[in-house]
């Protein structure tokens, strides 16, 4: 039973089924070859033997006279070249007047049957010579060529003269015995090397799934060796690798998100918890009792924005959050996202400064575009130390709308870059007080809902330059069911 199994497993492996396919198809292509050669062969055969008839007949013709007593072959009896010519040609022979008489006849050629008058007046009223395979009384086969025969008196004859073309079909046999005598070798070898091949050719495909089969979580960096073949198990293995790498990095910002999200929530529920046991164990007055509700409160409302970030990126990259496009003056919008972060920037002692047209109309939600400006101020005067400056810009250009917001901060490393927009990622030189890691990741989501891009400048302890082009014209979106989410507080 489990023989059978096993049997029956390998016969639906891939490696079986290519090794099968590839015997199969080289067998009809070897039994095809066989009999397009073995009848090239017999034709050739043929071709030949109606060739030595013709110049037969022609000798025939030159040595039949009409004498006294009738037809008969007329040659130089000293002549050995002649007497053995004339008695080739009389060893398979008929001769007939042309109403299907016989005249002369050689052994052989009684032993095949002589040829019935009507067959001969056939053959004659067509006017064509007919060739034709018959055999004698011991079955061996003879190609027979009769027609009219005039001679030089202008007598009318029927002639039919013959050659055996046994060794013609002796060596058909042999080629066709022999040819699939040996096609079964063939077959076998075949089979056995177009296993091994299906083998070879799979090994990177099991190399793919004996990896995959040994992933885990702690061990995504897994990587197969390239064939340096170039084909398309080459290409799998690339993007296999690719993959891995890809998913390697999101376990990797997943478990950064995990420990960043621990710590975040760690924090006010200590504070609150701390408040608390305070306002428990050790208030006295009311005014003790307020303040550690109220530093409470502040902690249970940084866990509320921390949980209401989280549900609005889940929601925002799932597509539950539509957006609600109207006409937006981008200018003015800029200008009133400008005064809102005036404050926060002279407390930070940056300068925030705008060049900004009267107008710019665009389709767009103006709930996210207030989000993705606010959170590229916010983080541009958060990253920006006492005495530097921050700027806003907005262009025109055709049917597109960009604006830039620039700063004089920390800036980020080069090998950051690629990362910034990915969920959860954040600068490992950023203070891990001020956010999430997870307001770029609005940002990149918002403009790709509008159509658009983002593109970003940055050099180390010189600054950030963050551009957004927008189209100002209608662009379509993906329709969903659920209403857009009403603006929260800044994510970062």
């Amino acid at each position: 039973m489990n023989a059978l199994r096993n049997a029956l497993r390998l016969a639906r492996g891939l490696r079986f089924r290519l090794a099968f396919s590839y015997v199969f198809f080289f067998t009809l292509l070897l039994v095809f070859l066989g009999v397009v050669f073995r009848q090239t062969l017999s034709a050739t055969f043929q071709a030949q033997m109606r060739s030595v008839l013709d110049e037969d007949w022609v000798a025939a013709k030159g040595f039949l006279r009409t004498g006294p007593s009738g037809p008969e072959m007329i040659f130089d009896k000293d002549d050995p070249d002649e007497s053995f010519i004339v008695r080739r040609l009389q060893r398979v022979y008929l001769l007939a007047d042309t109403e299907g008489h016989p005249l002369q006849w050689s052994s052989i050629y009684e032993s095949m049957g002589l040829d019935s008058p009507a067959e001969i007046k056939s053959i004659l009223k067509s006017g064509q010579p007919m060739t034709r395979i018959r055999k004698d009384g011991d079955g061996v086969p003879y190609m027979i060529r009769s027609g009219l025969m005039i001679d030089e008196r202008r007598n009318k004859y029927y002639l039919a003269i013959g050659r055996t073309v046994d060794y013609n079909d002796k060596v058909l046999s042999d080629f066709t015995r022999n040819y699939f005598l040996v096609v079964p070798v063939v077959i076998v070898l075949t089979g056995v090397l177009g296993w091994f091949l299906a083998g070879r050719a799979l090994n990177p495909v099991n190399s793919v799934a004996a990896t995959a089969q040994r992933i885990t979580h702690s061990n995504l960096d897994l990587q197969i060796r390239q064939r340096g073949a170039g084909d398309e198990l080459d290409r799998l293995i690339e993007a296999f690798n690719h993959m891995m790498t890809r998913l390697n990095a999101s376990f990797e910002q997943i478990r950064q998100f995990s420990t960043d999200v621990s710590h975040e929530l760690r924090t006010p529920l200590t504070v609150v918890r701390g408040q608390l046991e305070v306002a428990m164990f050790t208030a006295q007055t009311v005014e003790q009792y307020r303040d550690a509700m109220a530093e409470a409160l502040e902690g249970v409302d940084r866990l509320s924005n921390i949980v209401r970030a989280l549900l609005m990126l889940s929601q925002a990259e799932s597509g539950q959050v539509v957006l609600q496009k109207t006409q937006v003056d981008l200018a003015e919008l800029l200008r009133d996202q400008v005064d809102q972060h005036q404050i926060p920037a002279e407390a930070q002692g940056v300068r925030l400064a705008a060049d900004l047209p009267q107008h710019c109309l665009i389709e767009a939600d103006r709930i996210q575009i207030e989000r993705l400006v606010s959170n590229l101020l916010g983080n541009a005067v958060k990253y920006t130390p006492l005495g530097g400056e921050v700027s806003v810009r907005l262009m025109m250009d055709g049917e597109l709308a960009t604006f830039e917001v620039e700063d004089t901060g920390v800036g980020i490393a080069e090998d950051h870059l690629p990362h910034i927009f990915d969920r959860f990622f954040r600068v490992p030189s950023a203070d891990p007080e001020k956010g999430l890691g997870l307001g770029l990741s609005f940002v990149a989501w918002i403009v790709k809902a509008h159509g658009g891009r983002i593109e970003v400048e940055s050099e180390p302890r010189k600054g950030t330059l963050f551009r957004v082009i927008l189209p100002t014209g209608h662009v379509r979106t993906p329709a969903a069911d659920t209403p857009a989410l009403p603006m929260p507080e800044q994510v970062h």
